[in-house]
């Protein structure tokens, strides 16, 4: 069993340090991907995600990091002070580029409306 892959599971699972070899030999030292594939013993499927991820500079989780980075502070229960000033600082950047924007939000979840400063209303859902 080639070096990286875990034991006895259906999905192989490979670490960081193998995709990463694996995929350095091929650009660095310019092996061919036939080569690449028979020396490592992998797919060349999974071979070509992994080509992708370390390019896009994601190759540690295979994933690209979507989403808001502050949500956790939202939900956690005990937050440091420094760490309330800095969702609080966060609110108050987005309230002032909406009002830059010319809009107030009212409401939240499905019932939340963008209100223009002049008055006019528009919903953010479609219903």
């Amino acid at each position: 069993m080639p070096r990286g892959r875990s034991k006895g599971s259906k999905n192989r699972k490979y670490s960081y340090d193998f995709k990463l070899e694996a995929v350095k030999d091929y650009f660095e030292n310019h092996l061919s991907k036939a080569e690449t594939l028979k020396k490592y013993a992998i797919k060349s499927g999974t071979f070509d995600v992994w080509k992708r991820n370390y390019l896009n500079g994601c190759l540690e989780t295979g994933r690209k990091r979507t989403g808001n980075p502050y949500s956790a502070l939202y939900t956690s229960k005990s937050l440091t002070r420094e760490e309330k000033l800095e969702l609080e600082n966060l609110k108050l950047k987005i309230e002032n580029e909406r009002l830059k924007k010319g809009y107030l939000v009212k409401g939240g979840g499905l019932n939340k409306e963008y209100v223009t400063i002049s008055g006019a209303n528009t919903r953010s859902s479609k219903n």
